[in-house]
């Protein structure tokens, strides 16, 4: 079979699951932009937590878990205990400009952390009873968690002020 040369190839699975999950995590921005701050911490579903301004500092503190303490066996520096393990989702009073600021700077850092290690790494300090999983897997599993809550986010900005988008 001959390559048609005049159609790019398909990029190699590292730069595949990177662009794909950097365009999820720039899409988290565009669905928020220009939205008012208190519409930003308004529930507009039954469950007080999902929110705008919730669910960016729960993608923060998902990338965190992720690639810091999972992949890197890190300690966990985020909110939630025992008591309340939905507090990363508790922001009442924070800028959402902020959690933005604060989101993309974890990601970065998933980014640099990811960017070091073969797809084939596992995991330092997995769930207790759970398998190491691969960097790709956690890669894959980001793809999905960030496109899912990307959906949220649609569904939370077009309730709050009718804005739809990409």
């Amino acid at each position: 079979m001959k390559r048609d040369k005049a159609r790019p190839q398909p990029p190699d699975e590292r730069t595949a699951l990177n662009e794909r999950l950097r365009w999820q995590r720039q899409t988290v921005r565009k669905k928020v932009e220009g939205l008012a701050e208190d519409l930003a911490h308004r529930s507009y579903l039954p469950s007080p937590l999902m929110t705008a301004a919730g669910l960016v500092s729960h993608l923060r503190w998902v990338e965190h878990s992720w690639f810091e303490v999972n992949l890197l066996g890190l300690p966990d520096r985020g909110p939630w205990t025992d008591e309340d393990p939905d507090a990363e989702m508790r922001v009442d009073g924070v800028p959402l400009g902020r959690l933005l600021d604060e989101y993309d700077r974890q990601c970065a850092r998933s980014v640099e952390i990811a960017d070091a290690l073969p797809l084939e790494a596992l995991e330092q300090a997995p769930p207790p009873g759970d398998e190491p999983c691969s960097l790709r897997w956690i890669l894959l599993h980001m793809i999905e968690e960030t496109a899912r809550h990307n959906g949220h986010l649609d569904i939370i900005r077009e309730l709050a002020d009718g804005t739809t988008g990409e």
